[in-house]
């Protein structure tokens, strides 16, 4: 693909994708930024998005955003009860076994869906399809209990997940996935340092 066709797909987007798109955005920072206002965001993004998957056979991603929208009621209500002096949420570390065993599940569950997807549907990039929506599911969990390390999840999601769109010719939701790439890593570093501080309060 050349420049020109890069850039007659991003002129082709529908303003449904430029609206999700953008409210993703907005999303993530807020969510580095642990603000509680994040959730409504996510609200518009995962809505529109549960739609635009439906379209193009993204059935796996399609199912994931409709459990998102559930997950943004969810997270809105753990973050209210959660939150520091400043009206931050306050950052978990969370335990080695934990981060295991989740990563166990986003492997057999990936092998499952994704099999089954390709058995009874025609889902476009089934393997892949699936392990974003798999792994997505642990990150959004880990990130609705405060989890330090649900950035590490979000990042090899990113990086799947650009490739999936890119090959679907949905360039504004790839660009917009390396965004949440570079915001997720960002997300990781903020998060740790917000932890550290409020141990440190905490000896002090």
């Amino acid at each position: 693909m050349n420049l020109q066709d890069w850039l007659q797909g991003f002129a082709g987007a529908s303003p449904l994708e430029w609206t999700a798109t953008v409210a993703g955005f907005i999303c993530v920072y807020l969510l580095i930024k642990r603000s509680i206002w994040s959730f409504a965001f996510g609200l518009v993004q995962v809505s529109i998005y549960a739609w635009i998957f439906y379209e193009v056979k993204l059935y796996s991603d399609m199912g994931l955003h409709l459990f998102y929208i559930g997950f943004q009621f969810y997270g809105w209500f753990i973050w209210r009860q959660a939150q520091d002096e400043s009206g931050h949420v306050r950052v978990l570390l969370g335990t080695q076994k934990e981060y295991l065993l989740w990563l166990i599940a986003v492997v057999c569950s990936t092998y499952i869906v994704g099999f089954l997807m390709t058995q009874y549907t025609d889902a476009s990039l089934p393997y892949a399809d699936a392990f974003t929506t798999c792994a997505s599911l642990v990150a959004q969990w880990l990130l609705s209990r405060k989890k330090l390390f649900n950035w590490a999840f979000w990042i090899v999601v990113d990086l799947v997940a650009i490739a999936v769109y890119w090959q679907k010719q949905l360039y504004p939701t790839s660009a917009l996935y390396l965004c949440f790439l570079i915001m997720a890593i960002v997300g990781q570093w903020q998060w740790h340092k917000a932890w550290q501080n409020n141990q440190t309060a905490q000896q002090s």
